[in-house]
């Protein structure tokens, strides 16, 4: 039995709709029961939010275009201006109301233009008939823009005399949206957070077809075993999937084990599982070169990094695991004569690398990147902010209090092999 039921689409569209959007049948009989039917008119805005990869993009893409509402989608990220978002929209809509994708650039500087616009854009009698959804993605950067944006959207229904509802999908709560001197308030929709059962059903969708549906299912059960309580996000669980599927066919393939043999099949992927748990969340490498090198270095190693913070970062390093005495001895072309002894204090005796880092000031590391480098440096803003990006990446900590007098203290975080990676 269907469970998306709406007496105004046809039974057929409805069940190709449920069989796209799996998992999240209540949400869309939510949506459909919101909406209506094409002519009536709707909730004036509706705020959907939940964590990330929850199916709020997808699902509502899926369900305006098996529909075929009339509808625009912008994403608040890369339209991060009000005048660029107002544009778009505008843009987009004449898309809709005109036959030919020819559309020419609007100007829009303001609020009430936008609804000026917005009334003369509204004249075709396809969307006088129908509701016009206007979808704000990533909706949390309105917030950034001016204090009436988000107010003025959500009674657009109001200022225009419009049938049309604007949906923000967001991945924070409506608390945290709410202007301090009050607004319109959306009815709010929550996507949770898929389940291990959701997750399996959805990732066992995408098997191979040389392959038989219970074999993928295996597979995908073996893989949210090992990557379920470290990563949730359905798209980095897609991206492991097919990552390390091919590797979990090898015994098949090479006819040492049939597709039930799940102990060898096990055994063969769980040590590239557990070593793929460095890469979570990070797409700086290829499968094939992956498995190429054997997982010999962590993908960490092979970050990009601008050409100051590469020096930054080896110069952290130098001070790091460099006594303060030696600086003289390694960084000065002209030290004069250094007196050799034998004297050595007894924790010097064992390698700086098992001690650990030891934290340094900023004086310091910048000492040390002026002399490693040819050309001349300037202690300008950009040095500082790299410093400042390096310590957001964790590849250096701050150490101590912010309150100390002679400055920030840091140390650097990444090993011997980073450093050699890098400095190449």
């Amino acid at each position: 039995m269907p469970n998306l039921e709406h007496p105004a689409y046809p039974a057929a569209t409805l069940l190709h709709l449920e069989s796209l959007v799996p998992c999240r049948e209540s949400q869309v009989s939510m949506l459909l029961s919101i909406f209506g039917e094409r002519q009536q008119f709707s909730f004036p805005s509706i705020f959907i939010y939940g964590h990330t990869s929850s199916g709020k993009t997808y699902v509502m893409q899926t369900l305006l275009n098996t529909l075929q509402l009339p509808h625009v989608f912008v994403n608040c990220v890369e339209y991060f201006t009000s005048r660029l978002l107002l544009e778009e929209i505008l843009m987009q809509l004449q898309s809709c109301c005109s036959e030919t994708e020819q559309t020419s650039h609007v100007h829009c500087d303001t609020f009430n233009d936008f609804v000026r616009l917005f009334k003369q854009a509204v004249v075709s009698e396809e969307l006088e008939d129908q509701t016009l959804y206007i979808v704000l993605d990533r909706a949390e950067q309105l917030r950034e823009m001016e204090a009436n944006i988000l107010p003025a959207f959500l009674r657009l229904q109001e200022l225009t005399d419009r049938n049309v509802t604007v949906v923000l999908l967001s991945e924070i709560v409506w608390e945290l949206f709410r202007p301090n001197i009050g607004c319109f308030e959306p009815f709010t929709l929550y996507f949770p957070d898929y389940s291990i059962g959701h997750l399996q059903k959805i990732l066992s969708q995408n098997h191979p077809p040389e392959y038989s549906v219970d074999f993928y299912a295996a597979y995908i059960n073996i893989l949210l075993g090992v990557f379920y309580m470290v990563c949730r996000d359905l798209k980095e669980l897609q991206h492991l999937a097919a990552l390390n599927f091919s590797k979990y066919c090898e015994p098949v393939v090479r006819g040492e084990a049939n597709e039930r043999d799940t102990r060898k099949l096990w055994k063969n992927i769980e040590p590239h599982l557990k070593k793929a748990m460095h890469t979570v969340y990070l797409r700086e490498i290829s499968s094939l070169w992956m498995f190429r090198v054997g997982f010999g270095l962590s993908a960490h190693t092979h970050v990009e990094l601008p050409y100051y913070s590469k020096f930054l970062l080896i110069a952290a390093y130098l001070a790091s695991y460099n006594p303060v005495r030696t600086d003289k001895r390694f960084f000065l072309k002209h030290h004069g004569k250094i007196r050799k002894t034998n004297f050595m204090k007894k924790h010097e005796k064992t390698s700086n690398h098992l001690l650990g880092p030891k934290p340094f000031p900023l004086d310091r590391l910048l000492a040390i990147l002026y002399s490693i480098v040819d050309n001349r440096v300037a202690p300008t803003a950009n040095i500082f902010s790299q410093i400042t990006s390096l310590v957001t990446l964790q590849l250096l900590s701050m150490v101590g209090h912010n309150d100390q007098l002679d400055g920030p203290r840091y140390k650097c975080t990444v090993s011997l092999d980073f450093i050699r990676a890098i400095a190449r």
